[in-house]
């Protein structure tokens, strides 16, 4: 399996080490990983305290072109920012199939921290669609579970449009996104595919699969983290329903976990910014700052 790419300039006064990592050769499936940073004089009115280093977990199919938006969100208030896409067919068939492949890339991005010397500085995480939560939730579990990477220390997540949970018709529109440039037979088949391994695998044999592999959705509902999150959403997503995040919301509400979540009503799925570019960006930094303070 390829492994992450990275990307990115090196400027002075950057939180990254000094000596250079060369860039793995990235293929057209693989994990897009970018490394951004400022130079002294991008910092801004934030310049003088310490900013979180962003992490940012793209939604099936985004483009780093699609997550540079989010990511000069922090990019201007001083933030090394990290954008990261896991690829789509391991997002919708390998996790329907059981298959922990997203386990292997998390680790992957966790020991980007350490390759680039930055694994003590505060963690933000940005986790967009259910395709990031994915991802997310291997990132939790080796937080928990492995030694290398216990003591990073996260100070918050931001949820973007998910978690949600079992949504076949959700899940097929947002493959036909991701597909809609392929040849009209191979998006046929592989929609059809996708419906069948899960209607297979979490409705027909749902008890049985569950011995062995549990939701990524079920998994954060009872997860150790403790740290603040903020679920951003809408009532008019048709990929992801409210009702899933708002559940989601109460779990983690009664598990003490301070946390915020806000309805933008009207907006699609990961259309927020796009939508409300001004509100989206004010509750991004100053739940960050927020975060950095408490």
């Amino acid at each position: 399996m390829p492994g992450p790419g990275a990307c990115g300039q090196r400027g002075a006064g950057s939180g990254l080490a000094s000596h250079p990592h060369p860039a793995p050769q990235v293929g057209a499936d693989s994990p897009i990983v970018c490394v951004s940073e400022n130079s002294p004089n991008q910092g801004g009115k934030d310049a003088g305290t310490r900013q979180p280093l962003v992490i940012l977990l793209g939604w099936g199919g985004c483009t780093d072109k699609n997550l540079a938006k989010y990511s000069a969100i922090y990019h201007k208030r001083g933030c090394i920012v990290i954008r990261y896409t896991a690829p789509w067919h391991m997002v919708f068939f390998s996790e329907s199939l059981g298959i922990p492949s997203l386990r292997v890339l998390a680790q992957k991005l966790l020991e980007l921290l350490f390759d680039y010397e930055v694994e003590k500085e505060p963690l933000l995480f940005h986790v967009f669609s259910n395709a990031g939560v994915m991802l997310y939730r291997y990132v939790l579990e080796l937080l928990q579970t492995h030694r290398r990477f216990c003591h990073l220390r996260v100070v918050g997540t931001i949820f973007d449009s998910g978690p949600g949970d079992r949504n076949l018709v959700g899940s097929l529109r947002a493959l036909a996104v991701i597909l809609e440039h392929r040849p009209a037979a191979l998006r046929l088949l592989l929609l059809v595919a996708f419906a069948l391994v899960a209607i297979l695998f979490h409705i027909l044999l749902a008890p049985l699969t569950a011995l062995f592999h549990t939701l990524f959705y079920d998994r954060l509902l009872d997860a150790a983290s403790r740290w603040p999150e903020l679920y951003l959403y809408s009532r008019a997503d048709e990929v992801v329903l409210a009702r899933d995040v708002e559940r989601m919301v109460e779990a983690r509400l009664a598990h003490r976990v301070p946390v915020r979540s806000v309805d933008f009503v009207s907006s699609a799925h990961v259309s927020h910014l796009r939508d409300y570019p001004t509100y989206y960006t004010s509750l991004c930094v100053n739940f960050m700052h927020s975060c950095v303070h408490c």
